[in-house]
């Protein structure tokens, strides 16, 4: 019974890092929302913005927890975890995002009042909360049956990874946020490195829908097994290695 409790607990330290990591581009793009309104009226409105999305989360976290085991959202969770991952690295390595992003987020802000603002910063963070919400998922199915019974389609201890992930990131968002930044200006091969978890977690997660017992191309306990899971974790550890040890960041330090 211990080493369940010790999974989960790695588990949801990973969430909470891979949180922390995300987080820090999402304060961003918040921030640069936010920006036009006066100085006075600039963190109520993020924080307005994080009080509704937080609601926003919570509705579908609990949506979430029902159809979580079914396969079809398995797969289309997986594919957009791969797609989403696999998009920012090979941009990174290939080629350049577009650069007028944030001058384009805040013109298109520019000029609206108040609350349109609020909403905006909501409908933004409820955006970054369906890329959170699925890896945590994709993180949480994997792990052992909990003795905390079944909540909706998922083991209770499965969805309270789910939700204290969740409850991280917003708060990452509105505390942390600013350390995350500081972090990735020092290292910015992390972020790259953030993205390519998820991919990694989006892999996990088609193990998970190839596993199950309406596909059955793996074995139904294969997901659960020691070899999987020690070479799930083995491989998520050295892609964090790697991105902490990347010459990006020496390069960025000697500078």
């Amino acid at each position: 019974m211990e080493s369940i409790w010790l999974e989960y607990g790695w588990t949801l330290l990973i969430l909470i890092g891979l949180e922390g990591l995300l987080s820090a581009d999402n304060a961003l793009v918040l921030a640069v929302i936010a920006k036009h309104l006066p100085d006075n009226e600039k963190g109520k409105a993020i924080n307005y913005g994080i009080i509704m999305a937080f609601v926003f989360r919570f509705i579908a976290l609990f949506a979430i927890s029902f159809i979580a085991n079914v396969w079809q959202v398995q797969a289309i969770g997986a594919a957009y975890l791969l797609y989403l991952g696999l998009k920012h690295v090979i941009q990174n390595k290939f080629g350049k995002e577009n650069e007028n992003a944030e001058e384009e987020v805040e013109e298109e802000s520019a000029g609206k009042g108040f609350w349109p603002t609020v909403g905006k910063i909501a409908l933004a963070d409820l955006a970054f909360a369906i890329d959170s919400i699925l890896a945590a998922v994709a993180l949480a199915l994997g792990l052992p049956d909990s003795p905390l019974g079944d909540f909706g389609g998922m083991d209770g201890g499965q969805f309270a990874v789910v939700v204290l992930g969740g409850i991280a990131g917003l708060i990452l968002i509105k505390f942390a946020a600013t350390w995350f930044v500081r972090l990735l200006e020092k290292r910015p091969a992390l972020e790259t490195t953030a993205y390519a978890i998820v991919a990694w977690v989006g892999v996990k997660l088609a193990v998970i829908t190839l596993a199950h017992n309406d596909i059955g191309v793996l074995p139904h306990d294969f997901p659960h097994s020691t070899g999987w899971t020690l070479t799930f974790y083995g491989v998520l550890v050295g892609i964090a290695l790697l991105g902490w040890f990347a010459p990006s960041n020496k390069r960025v330090q000697e500078g």
